[in-house]
């Protein structure tokens, strides 16, 4: 069940539960408009998480490890630790290779360690097909969005050659125009950094539900893009995957992003 689909049930059972998980963020302003659910919640809260600077009142118990690719190695380290192996399933060793493979896009970056190819191989040993889960991931789209991404990147993407740095900007007109679905974004800020020599990217798109703006920050090599987000964007993450919003027009967005890049043209 997604609570922007169903909130008021989804609300009902956070209230009713006796334990209560919460994956892949580090405080209350990654929950949104889902973090009014959570007020006076009884339940007993454990936290896994892999961001920087967790907020400690968040969990009554907190798993916190900033060097793993990904939540859900975490997961699985927690899995394995508790003696789990064994009864995990191929679907759920599926789910867990697609959560490590999708937040390092597809282990092109923050996964150098060795560990994370040896959970892999764990994980192949459950059966898992990673060629088919990277196609039904990543292969998987409308002809709507493969002409969405071909207009973003040749008429909505401005590059800042002296800078090395990009924004693309996407508008509501244009997300109804090409039958925009959710999630046809993924990826997308990625793609600029095929630039030569290009070390962030910032994407900038309207939100569908309110008046805001989407940030997402990418970068290569030692680009902080989480202190840019924190900096000018009302967010965090990690230093070359990082995230934001902004409450104003999208043009004022624009602006915003280009002081962003102009204060950091020294990195």
């Amino acid at each position: 069940m997604l609570y922007e689909e169903r909130p008021v049930e989804a609300a009902e059972l956070i209230h009713k539960a006796d334990l209560v998980f919460m994956l892949d963020f580090s405080g209350r302003s990654r929950l949104q408009d889902m973090a009014t659910a959570f007020e006076g919640i009884k339940a007993k809260r454990v936290m896994l998480d892999h961001h920087l600077n967790p907020d400690p009142n968040m969990a009554d118990l907190m798993v916190s490890v900033p060097e793993a690719c990904s939540t859900s190695e975490i997961v699985f380290r927690v899995i394995s630790e508790l003696g789990g192996y064994d009864a995990l399933s191929r679907s759920g060793a599926a789910c867990l290779y697609t959560g490590m493979m999708t937040d390092t896009g597809g282990f092109t970056y923050a996964s150098t360690r060795p560990e994370i190819y040896q959970i892999i191989c764990e994980l192949l040993r459950k059966g898992i097909d990673k060629d088919r889960i990277y196609r039904h991931v990543f292969h998987n789209y409308s002809t709507h969005r493969l002409q969405f991404v071909g207009y973003v990147l040749s008429q909505k993407t401005q590059f800042y050659e002296h800078n090395r740095a990009a924004i693309m900007t996407i508008t509501r007109e244009e997300m109804k125009r090409y039958k925009y679905l959710r999630g046809d974004a993924e990826g997308l800020v990625n793609m600029p950094l095929q630039v030569k020599g290009l070390r962030v990217v910032i994407s900038l798109r309207e939100d569908t539900e309110k008046e805001a703006v989407r940030v997402s920050l990418r970068s290569v090599d030692d680009f902080p893009c989480n202190e840019m987000a924190a900096q000018f964007f009302n967010g965090g993450g990690h230093r070359n995957a990082s995230g934001g919003d902004l409450p104003f027009p999208l043009e004022e967005a624009v602006r915003t992003a280009e002081k962003a890049i102009e204060c950091f043209k020294d990195k």
